[in-house]
């Protein structure tokens, strides 16, 4: 009983082993947050990448307005090669205000006398994936950027 009572107490006193025990405990919850820490900065870079390549082909549109199908494309193509996304994810539009309206139409004219005013529209979709939704938490996150400009 004694020899219990002198092994028990000797075991308590005894930290040899207690930082390997709390790294074992720590490590894997760091590794996780480190982790979700990078895919948060990918996520968040990725909308940043998108705004910036919107408001690139914004200042490209107000420079040299596009007015015809070719500079159109011309345009299109720029923020897919700068965001590298495929034709079906960057779409331009040429939207139309009659007057003092409102709202803006798809619709190239007005009313005899009224200025038309020309903007151009474009509209980025992409979604990014981040690795912790193949664990089964959360679920891809969608962009949607819009930028709108008046060329004439």
């Amino acid at each position: 009983m004694i020899r219990i009572n002198a092994f028990v107490r000797d075991l308590r006193r005894d930290t040899r082993g207690a930082a390997i025990i709390e790294t074992a405990f720590t490590a894997p919850i760091l590794a996780i947050m480190a982790l979700g820490a990078y895919d948060v900065s990918m996520a968040v870079s990725r909308q940043t990448e998108l705004q910036n390549a919107a408001s690139e082909a914004v200042e490209i549109a107000i420079a040299a307005p596009p007015d015809t199908s070719a500079k159109q494309d011309t345009l299109k193509s720029i923020v897919m090669t700068t965001t590298g996304l495929p034709t079906d994810k960057v779409t331009l539009t040429m939207k139309y205000r009659c007057g003092v309206s409102t709202t803006l139409t798809t619709n190239a004219t007005c009313d005899t006398g009224v200025k038309m005013s020309t903007y151009v529209e474009l509209a980025i979709t992409d979604t990014y994936t981040p690795m912790w939704t193949s664990w089964g938490v959360g679920r891809p996150v969608t962009y949607n950027v819009t930028r709108r400009a008046m060329i004439s």
